[in-house]
């Protein structure tokens, strides 16, 4: 069998270096200027050869885990969805805005999918009979779309985006939930062989359905998400479900504040009352609070219409009033507020707007509404000895367990071992941001050189740079001294020689932009004693080694990064 080919980087077209650096960039910014992609439209990117590799990467440890480690069966199901699909299900009307949707020429309504679980339901339900066909599960990597209000931070909040999903199904609720702790655990190695320190959250299941679900966060100060957990005990969740032990005190003396609101049909202004400052129990300090300390989640959980994309709800309640329309007042008051006090305050109503809607429960009728963000420092509700720690994060895969959430409109049945009864399967459903990871590690791992990719995921492992007095066929040997003698002892070897006519330092500067983990310099000692420098900029690792030695230090680099 001849050797393989020798991967060079002459042969592959990615246009780096053409694009001077701005004064601040982020991570997406130095995608753009290492060459792995270019905007195409507003939150729709192309993807360039560099990134292109890496893309394929994440889909292949991603898939390898979805077939050797569960055993689903991969898939490829059409981007276009029946919009009839939708509105069978119940899920059209609530995420309506964010489709892009279209007629064919007989005027039958079609959409672009952003998730398959009506298309993948309905092709079950069509082929599976008996509770024998399963457990089933169906995995596919593929394109979504999202009509984005406000696309933003490239690939972390795109119109268009690359996407694994996987659909379970199984014959109870027994089995389902056995299939869930499985993908939860082979979420949990995905990341851990990517080495990325992501965490698994408790969260809501929003439009999805479902009343069990994960998501699985990259903590970041660029993350839109807030993910909530205990320096004591293994508590996590999203700030959406997250719990705190309420241990602030209202200052009587205080002011009084509000946040305006409006639903989305703007018929409903919505006042949230909460005290400007508040002391930690125990006589602690005082923490003033502002609008951004409101907890959207917890008004949503008592006024689920609301329309949380308002920034600036003056001018709407200004325009709902002048039109003539019947508005209603809701008044949602934190539980640190008595409501007599705060009746006494409420001035912020426009005029002829009764002050007569008043809520200081929620839904149950016996847990307080607590108005006001979790804070890092906070008491942990589950040990009650640890305290919060509040970080911004990237949602990077979510889990969800869907019941019949979905089987039971779209007829989703099987027959059971009890002859002549039938049941709706169980399903789940569990989705991993393939664009998204590209996006959130390049934000992550990114210093002020360039990217620093993980060796699963990088577009090469290791790049071979000669000096002056190193000839192509020196870098040639390198190069296969590194393949033959580590792949069998280190996963995701993948050298590249740069034989591009450069100048070396232009070369080692384009490397750092690029991040490839591990650099290896034939240099002034090559021509002398055959020595080889390797560099490894994240970690801050520089030594230099004779050619014999640099597989194995090659390949415990490889495990490390």
């Amino acid at each position: 069998m001849p050797p393989p080919a020798i991967s060079r980087l002459s042969r592959v077209w990615f246009p780096s270096g053409g694009i001077a650096a701005a004064g601040v960039e982020d991570g997406h910014a130095k995608l753009i200027r290492a060459g792995f992609l270019r905007p195409s439209h507003s939150g729709i990117f192309h993807m360039l050869p560099l990134g292109r590799r890496v893309q394929n990467k994440v889909e292949g440890l991603v898939a390898s885990h979805m077939e050797d480690i569960l055993g689903a069966s991969r898939l490829s199901l059409s981007s276009i969805s029946a919009q009839s699909l939708w509105e069978k299900s119940g899920r059209f009307q609530n995420i309506a805005s964010e489709l892009f949707r279209f007629s064919d020429r007989k005027h039958v309504a079609y959409l672009l999918s952003p998730t398959h679980e009506e298309e993948i339901t309905a092709l079950v339900a069509r082929t599976v009979k008996s509770y024998k066909e399963l457990p089933l599960r169906l995995f596919q990597v593929t394109p979504k779309y999202r009509d984005e209000f406000r696309p933003r931070h490239g690939l972390l909040r795109g119109r268009e985006f690359i996407m694994k999903d996987l659909y379970t199904f199984d014959s109870s609720v027994e089995s389902a939930l056995e299939t869930y702790r499985e993908v939860r655990q082979a979420y949990s190695s995905i990341f851990a062989e990517m080495k990325l320190p992501v965490l698994a959250a408790k969260a809501s299941s929003g439009d999805m359905g479902g009343d069990l679900s994960h998501e699985y966060h990259l903590p970041t100060h660029l993350g839109e998400d807030r993910v909530i957990r205990c320096d004591s005990c293994d508590y996590v969740a999203n700030e959406e479900v997250a719990e705190s032990v309420a241990s602030d005190e209202y200052l009587p003396k205080t002011e009084i504040k509000v946040w305006r609101g409006i639903t989305k049909d703007r018929t409903k202004l919505v006042n949230v009352w909460y005290p400007a400052q508040t002391r930690l129990s125990g006589g602690g300090k005082v923490r003033d609070h502002a609008e951004s300390d409101i907890n959207i989640a917890e008004v949503k959980s008592v006024v689920p219409e609301l329309d949380a994309a308002v920034e600036d709800a003056d001018s709407l309640w200004s325009a709902a009033t002048a039109a003539g329309t019947a508005v209603e007042l809701i008044n949602v008051v934190d539980h640190r507020l008595q409501a007599a006090i705060c009746n006494n305050n409420l001035e912020a109503a426009p005029d002829g707007v009764p002050n007569t809607s008043v809520i200081n429960r929620k839904v149950d009728g016996q847990s307080p509404l607590n108005l006001l963000r979790i804070h890092s420092g906070d008491n942990c509700p589950q040990c009650k000895s640890g305290h919060l720690k509040a970080e911004k994060a990237i949602e990077l895969g979510h889990t969800f367990f869907l019941g019949t959430r979905y089987s039971e409109p779209l007829g989703a049945v099987t027959s059971t071992p009890t002859a002549g009864q039938t049941a709706h399967m169980q399903m789940g459903c569990y989705g991993i941001g393939i664009s998204r990871i590209m996006g959130a590690v390049a934000e992550h791992l990114a210093d002020k050189k360039g990217l620093n990719w993980p060796v699963a995921i990088a577009p090469f492992s290791c790049v071979i740079i000669g000096g002056k007095d190193a000839t192509e066929e020196d870098m040639a040997e390198v190069y296969r001294h590194i393949l033959n003698a580590t792949r069998m002892e280190a996963k995701h070897i993948d050298p590249v020689l740069d034989d591009r006519q450069k100048p070396l330092p232009w070369k080692l500067n384009d490397a750092d932009l690029i991040g490839y983990p591990i650099i290896v310099l034939l240099g002034r000692e090559w021509e002398a004693s055959r020595h080889v420098e390797v560099q490894c900029r994240r970690v801050g690792f520089k030594q230099t080694v004779e050619l014999a030695d640099l597989p194995p230090l090659i390949s415990r680099l490889h495990t490390e990064l």
